[in-house]
């Protein structure tokens, strides 16, 4: 089994119900399983005017290659009413595969550790949140990526 972290965000039709609906539909997922999840967090919205999103970060094991797993949190972004129509617009569901075991992948579709991972505030507390002592691909440790990166417009729900 792979260990795996997959971002969960949403912040249209009521965000927290589609995130903590999406931590029980991870485990639908053939030969996948959740560990746990972090609290769910409020964060401001990145792209144009759009209402805050609410967050989280949980950890499976998994024994689907990367690819399978992403097309399964695909059928579940589109169960919920997914529609991909401007980038980093409004969304009722967006899962990303943020980390798969010490994995580095860089295909078409899905770059593993997820390329923004060190950067947003709404991935990396949560995800600190559940393994302090993380320490990612790259040698870096999640405690020191969020020292680096300010919590603001971020809070625990």
């Amino acid at each position: 089994m792979i260990c795996a972290y997959i971002g969960i965000g949403s912040n249209l039709d009521d965000p927290q119900t589609h995130v903590v609906q999406a931590i029980e539909d991870l485990n639908t997922i053939t030969d996948t399983l959740v560990r746990s999840h972090s609290p769910l967090y409020s964060s401001a919205a990145l792209g144009p005017k759009q209402p805050d999103y609410t967050n989280a970060v949980v950890c499976i094991d998994t024994d689907l290659p990367a690819q399978n797993l992403l097309s399964a949190l695909q059928v579940i972004e589109a169960k919920h009413g997914r529609q991909r129509t401007v980038r980093w617009g409004p969304r009722t569901l967006d899962l990303d595969i943020l980390l798969y075991g010490d994995e580095i992948i860089s295909s078409a579709n899905l770059t593993i550790p997820h390329d923004q991972l060190k950067k947003r505030n709404f991935v990396l507390y949560p995800l600190y949140d559940l393994t302090p002592k993380l320490t990612l691909p790259c040698g870096t440790s999640i405690g020191t990526l969020v020292a680096q990166c300010p919590s603001a417009g971020l809070s625990k729900l």
